[in-house]
């Protein structure tokens, strides 16, 4: 009864030893968790990134509201008969 005792032990022991030292052990798992939450917060910060960029591509497909917008702001544009003025910030 005693040997029974002591290779169940034994065993017990390596079945230990492989989960704290062997391939799949604890503190690579938990490295492993750590690196999937950072990566599931990129991944949502880039998902609400495409969102907002496929709402500009619907609003450039759809009017030219945003057309007009983007040409003022980005290349300065300017319609017919209007007259750009630019007022830069004077320095004392």
């Amino acid at each position: 009864m005693r040997w029974v005792t002591l290779i169940i032990a034994a065993l017990l022991v390596l079945v230990q030893a492989d989960l704290w030292f062997g391939k799949g052990n604890l503190p690579y798992v938990m490295s492993l968790r750590k690196t999937l939450a950072i990566e599931r917060e990129e991944n949502t910060s880039v998902r609400e990134r495409n969102t907002r960029t496929a709402a500009e591509v619907a609003d450039l497909r759809d009017g030219l509201e945003m057309v007009e917008e983007k040409a003022r702001s980005e290349l300065g544009m300017i319609k017919r008969n209007e007259i750009l003025v630019q007022v830069s910030a004077s320095r004392p």
